[in-house]
């Protein structure tokens, strides 16, 4: 008899919606029958997952960027998945997103600790399957973008640390070096030793701010 898995898949655009459930009913049908419930937009996420009568999902997908529920605080596939980690713990959670700076990638591994975290300019349908084969044999899996940024930081932790991305982050969005003081919880004095020891770790000589990012993209930090 085959198994069944309740499955749930949050993005805003439909079609995408389709090609996961297309790809997920062609993983080997003769063991598994599904149960696929969707959502749009956060609001109805957030009302499936509040819904007292929530199904046992196995397996979530939650796109990253969509529709907001101001109302509930609901802003983005982040806190849906968060949500989801209280009321289903047991849930394997997908995350997938556009975003590829290595801020904010790290950022979502330190804050949720996603089963699966893809980048959606990696995502093919073999991607896709190779995916959820791990991840329903409760093995973690990271796109080869993610697996990128995961391993150059973990190569160069003892080399710059959080305040150093903040920096390279903050610069690479157009902040000005004398403005990062206000998104950050240095002084300017830090702030510019900081991309002095920046500059010298990537050996970068009498460079300006725009030197500074392009090294720092291509070592993935941004």
């Amino acid at each position: 008899m085959a198994k069944k898995l309740n499955i749930l898949i949050v993005d805003d655009h439909p079609f995408i919606i389709e090609a996961y459930k297309n790809t997920i009913a062609g993983y080997h049908p003769a063991e598994f029958e599904f149960n696929i419930t969707q959502a749009n937009d956060c609001k109805s996420a957030y009302e499936i997952l509040t819904n007292p009568a929530i199904v046992p999902y196995d397996v979530a997908f939650f796109d990253i960027s969509m529709p907001p529920y101001q109302e509930k605080n609901i802003l983005s596939g982040e806190d849906l998945a968060k949500l989801m980690k209280t009321v289903l713990p047991s849930c394997r959670v997908i995350l997938l997103t556009m975003h590829t700076e290595s801020l904010k990638i790290n950022n979502i591994i330190k804050t949720i600790n996603p089963n699966g975290l893809i980048i959606k300019n990696d995502l093919t349908f073999d991607e896709l399957l190779i995916a959820f084969d791990k991840i329903l044999k409760n093995e973690n899996y990271y796109s080869q973008t993610v697996v990128k940024f995961v391993s150059q930081q973990s190569s160069d932790s003892n080399l710059i640390d959080e305040y150093d991305r903040q920096i390279l982050y903050h610069l690479s969005r157009g902040v000005k070096t004398k403005n990062i003081p206000l998104h950050t919880p240095l002084s300017l004095s830090a702030v510019e030793k900081r991309k002095l020891n920046l500059k010298d770790l990537f050996k970068i000589k009498g460079g300006n701010d725009e030197d500074l990012i392009n090294e720092a993209r291509l070592r993935g930090f941004i």
